[in-house]
């Protein structure tokens, strides 16, 4: 399964330099949660393959719309100077919400409750939906200047020379300085 995050996460990340990071997030999060309830039915009637495929299909290709872009877009979002700050915050403050999870999802489905995927399946869904309106209300991080990251106001490299600069760059072939210059300052 790790080899298909590995990948999946590698081709959802360079289709993000192509259509934007908040697409594959979006994607990501809404086909991992509706995933969820299938997911939690094959457990609750003890399909171990039916679980196994469904885990490889949540978590080894639909969550990595989500875990292939978060590292370009969290990162993003905020200014050189605030960087590492912000993200570390956003990071942890989250990581510390996912733990206690486990413990909201016993408060509303004991072990013997009737119909648990559909309970946990909903409540899964509806935080994704929270994560979905979180990273459609974001703004767009593509074709950013790496100097105008985080800048509210920063206009978008125009596609056509967004394009020729990421074609440069991915094959190593950028030919005077000026292209250089400016391909460096343009996230790739």
């Amino acid at each position: 399964m790790q080899a298909g995050q590995l990948l999946a996460a590698a081709v959802v990340g360079n289709l993000s330099d192509k259509i934007g990071r908040r697409p594959p997030v979006l994607a990501g999060v809404l086909s991992a949660g509706l995933l969820s309830f299938g997911y939690l039915y094959a457990i609750s009637i003890h399909s171990l393959w039916l679980t196994v495929v469904l885990s490889v299909l949540m978590w080894g290709i639909a969550y990595q719309g989500f875990n292939g872009v978060f590292p370009s877009l969290f990162p993003e979002l905020f200014r050189t100077r605030v960087r590492v700050t912000g993200m570390a915050i956003g990071q942890n403050v989250g990581t510390t919400l996912a733990a206690l999870t486990p413990t909201l999802f016993v408060a509303v489905a004991p072990p013997g409750t009737a119909n648990i995927p559909l309970k946990i399946g909903s409540l899964t869904f509806g935080i994704c939906l929270v994560a979905a309106f979180a990273a459609f209300t974001t703004r767009e991080t593509y074709r950013m200047r790496l100097n105008d990251l985080g800048d509210r106001n920063a206009v978008p490299v125009p596609k056509a020379e967004y394009e020729r600069l990421r074609g440069e760059v991915m094959a190593g072939s950028t030919k005077t300085a000026d292209a250089q210059h400016l391909g460096n300052q343009v996230r790739s």
